[in-house]
């Protein structure tokens, strides 16, 4: 067992070998390598052109943060107030370059509250940057310096990346500028409860790419990149239980990004759609209770009266099974396929109702239950 793990983790090609065999069995040989011959194969990948390519689209971001403490002295024992002073501190994570002119993709929470934002570039140049827009339901920012003919990672479609297949994690962990790490995609449409609402302004959208590339702190805001040197996620956290790598971490899907980007640029904030639901995983109590065809899909606890869904003639009680065609079987995959579309957009739903199968054409709203744009005032 032990040999089996060391032949994957080293990526070889492992093919099975028929032994002691003659003449009296060799048809049973023949058959062993027939189906050999068709059983998916492990091959070891060279990932150095790829760390080539992209390993100059990745930049440190150095932010500062100024903060008011209390000053005091000391009399007789007794702490007297002496006003406040400023402190500055510093605090340091990773972006991705993702145009030729200088737009930057990185974490909300590596330069939420910054009051300066300083790039690195792989080349060693230091220039400033400044925030385009910022989106904490996804923990997405886009900064921007002002630089021409650069390096830039392109987006892939993380919709077709594959659990097993071979990625690498490009940041700067420990201020450890350009550092590759590789490893496999573990799980797809991941949950883990890490992006706070601290400010309540919508509900996080989480459904991470989980790997098991070694990320540490100061990769937030990092590329993963697959074998074709394509931006599939975006870096942002670990699951640890004392801050540092022990195993897994998670990425931002980048068709998720491509739509927060867009935004972004366009107005300064992101444009949600909503369909108007709560809802709950079908289990097998559910599924026999409402005659469903299969445990799969989501169940409608609450619909928004004259919302989304319900003006397309959805109900509490359906099942939603797919969105234009694409499975729904978690909350963190209805978060994310609905993370791409704007209020106005239309959208197929198939749904169950009573374990029959119908389809409703849905027109997606924002929070306000209308279609129009919210643009930042500043755009």
């Amino acid at each position: 067992m032990n040999r089996i793990f060391l032949l994957l983790f080293a990526g070889f090609t492992i093919v099975a070998q028929g032994c002691n065999s003659t003449s009296g069995d060799s048809s049973r040989t023949d058959l062993t390598e027939k189906q050999n011959s068709n059983a998916p194969r492990l091959t070891l990948t060279d990932f150095t052109e790829v760390a080539a390519a992209t390993i100059d689209g990745v930049v440190h971001i150095k932010t500062e943060m100024k903060q008011l403490t209390p000053m005091y002295q000391s009399f007789f024992g007794l702490l007297i107030p002496q006003g406040v002073q400023e402190q500055v501190y510093s605090a340091f994570g990773s972006g991705v370059i993702i145009s030729s002119d200088g737009y930057i993709l990185t974490n909300n929470h590596v330069v939420q509250d910054a009051e300066a934002i300083t790039v690195t570039l792989n080349d060693k140049r230091e220039l400033p940057a400044h925030i385009v827009g910022t989106d904490p339901a996804t923990d997405l920012a886009l900064i921007k310096i002002e630089a021409t003919d650069l390096t830039f990672i392109p987006f892939g479609n993380s919709d077709e990346a594959k659990i097993g297949e071979p990625v690498l994690a490009i940041g700067n962990p420990f201020n450890l500028t350009s550092t590759v790490t590789s490893g496999i995609i573990s799980a797809k449409a991941r949950n883990v409860n890490i992006i706070e609402n601290t400010r309540g302004v919508e509900s996080p959208i989480e459904s991470f790419i989980q790997t098991d590339a070694a990320v540490n702190s100061g990769n937030s805001g990092g590329a993963l990149v697959n074998d074709k040197a394509e931006l599939i996620g975006i870096v942002t956290a670990i699951a640890s239980g004392n801050g540092y790598y022990t195993g897994y971490s998670f990425a931002i899907p980048s068709n998720l990004a491509i739509k927060v980007v867009g935004d972004l640029k366009q107005y300064g904030n992101v444009q949600r759609a909503y369909l108007g639901v709560q809802v709950t995983d079908v289990t097998s109590a559910i599924a026999k209770e409402t005659g469903a065809s299969a445990i799969k899909g989501l169940y409608i606890t609450k619909i928004t009266p004259d919302f989304s869904a319900y003006n397309a003639g959805m109900r509490q009680g359906d099942i939603i099974l797919k969105i234009n065609n694409i499975e729904i079987n978690s909350f963190a995959e209805l978060m994310e396929e609905m993370g791409r579309f704007s209020p106005g957009d239309k959208i197929d739903v198939q749904y169950e109702r009573a374990g029959k199968a119908y389809t409703a054409k849905v027109t997606l709203l924002n929070s306000m239950g209308n279609t129009q744009i919210i643009r930042n005032k500043n755009k």
